[in-house]
């Protein structure tokens, strides 16, 4: 594969990637994830393969990746193979890597610089807390502003974190008073078809899936303001 790409190492700690310098639409809701995972102390020493081999529903930084079309790269002695992050996290605590082999390596496509992406998350406070819900929205767009293609990944409402494709759909084709609209609009139960999320201390069901709706047309109507 030719395509530009970036290569992060997997010892990379989340302080790096909130301050890395990079172009922004690259990879913003990466650096807005890095600035979410626990507190500054464990951003200093908590690294990428880590968060991603722990393989929590709740990992902060996995929806993020998802939405960017990261793919893992891992290595043993019998080589190197690459695997989509959705075929890298299998469940709650489980991974697709082997016994002999070492996660490697985050790759990232490049931007060619006409993309947007927001992560947003709810917790009980603001550091140092489990997500409750978590999402992100990635949007590549051609010169007019219009939307070429869209990823959208929510995390904690699930055994893992997973793409909305009616949601990516709808927004195919949308330029900003189109992103507004569907910020406001009434979503079919198929928009959050993907999503399974549990009763548990940090939430129910119910308002987990509200919440995450919430996110992202929140995330959309920031967006659809931004300036190009």
């Amino acid at each position: 594969d030719s395509r530009p790409v970036w290569r992060i190492g997997a010892l990379t700690r989340w302080a790096e990637l909130a301050h890395t310098a990079v172009p922004p639409g690259d990879w913003r809701a990466l650096a807005e994830a890095a600035v979410e995972i626990g507190g500054r102390q464990i951003q200093n020493r908590g690294t990428v393969g880590g968060n991603l081999c722990n393989a929590s529903p709740a990992a902060d930084g996995v929806p993020a990746l998802v939405a960017l079309e990261a793919e893992l790269e891992m290595h043993s002695r019998r080589g190197v193979r690459r695997l989509p992050i959705e075929r890298f996290v299998l469940g709650p605590r489980r991974t697709a890597l082997a016994d002999d082999e070492l996660l490697a390596a985050v790759i990232l496509p490049r931007s060619d610089g006409a993309r947007r992406s927001r992560f947003l998350k709810l917790g009980h406070r603001r550091y140092l807390v489990i997500s409750a819900v978590m999402t992100t929205v990635r949007l590549d767009l051609d010169a007019r502003g219009r939307v070429t293609a869209a990823a959208v990944a929510v995390g904690a409402c699930g055994p893992r974190a997973e793409r909305l494709p009616w949601v990516e759909s709808a927004l195919a084709g949308s330029d900003r008073s189109g992103l507004a609209a569907l910020a406001r609009a009434d979503w079919p139960s198929e928009a959050l078809a993907p999503l399974q999320p549990i009763d548990d201390l940090r939430g129910t069901a119910p308002w987990r899936r509200g919440a995450a709706q919430t996110l992202i047309r929140r995330s959309l109507v920031e967006m659809s303001t931004e300036d190009s």
